[in-house]
């Protein structure tokens, strides 16, 4: 079983490679791809960079260039709920598009693709006190403010966490017919908070390994 994993910046990356054995590196379009092995499964591994358009890029190019059985996103996450705290972990039950309009569209609706993009779960594996379901929202901005935060979840009720790749990962592997599970790390909540870019830069001193650990437990499943 081939795995792709998808992440926008190296430091997500960072914790992800330690899990994996006999890594070795390609260039494909410009973009290194980490390839190696977690139990009986080959995980191919990259960095896509921020945003909507680095992320279709990447998950485009792994498709097409590695044919993987699955592909997961994961990373941190701004909060968009009050049951949503630093440090947990949110894992998408559909990904939407909140930065996007089209007149005759509803909000989010990219036409020629489902609203709400559908994902791949794991219930019994990926669980624990700190892991939350629910939408996951993705946009071209770095949401600071709670009245950003307040627009996105009235046009989206059940929105626990926003992101800039997560839905555009999902389009592309859509389009693709590649199944797609999406797991974020909450690393700050500016619902609560003007000033969760302190709560941003503090989050990676606490070094949040085992909630990137999920991801191992669910490879380890899956192979």
């Amino acid at each position: 079983m081939t795995i792709g994993i998808i992440v926008a910046m190296s430091k997500e990356l960072g914790l992800i490679l330690p899990m994996l054995g006999n890594l070795t590196t390609e260039q494909r379009g410009g973009t290194t791809f980490h390839i190696g092995t977690l139990g009986s499964c080959r995980v191919v591994a990259m960095e896509c960079g921020i945003g909507k358009v680095n992320a279709a890029i990447g998950a485009t190019t792994l498709i097409d260039s590695y044919s993987p059985d699955l592909v997961i996103n994961t990373g941190v996450a701004a909060g968009a709920s009050s049951d949503v705290a630093v440090m947990d972990v949110v894992v998408a039950t559909g990904l939407v598009h909140h930065d996007f309009w089209c007149i005759g569209e509803e909000w989010g609706h990219v036409p020629g693709s489902p609203l709400v993009f559908p994902v791949t779960d794991y219930p019994e594996t990926v669980a624990g006190d700190h892991v939350k379901r629910g939408l996951i929202a993705t946009g071209e901005l770095f949401i600071t403010r709670k009245e950003e935060v307040d627009l996105i979840c009235s046009r989206f009720p059940g929105v626990k966490a926003i992101d800039m790749e997560s839905a555009a990962i999902a389009q592309a592997c859509s389009l693709r017919g590649v199944p797609f599970f999406c797991m974020r790390v909450i690393s700050d909540s500016p619902w609560s908070s003007h000033d969760n870019s302190r709560q941003y830069e503090d989050f990676w001193e606490d070094a949040p390994r085992h909630s990137f650990s999920l991801v191992s437990n669910l490879l380890e499943r899956l192979s």
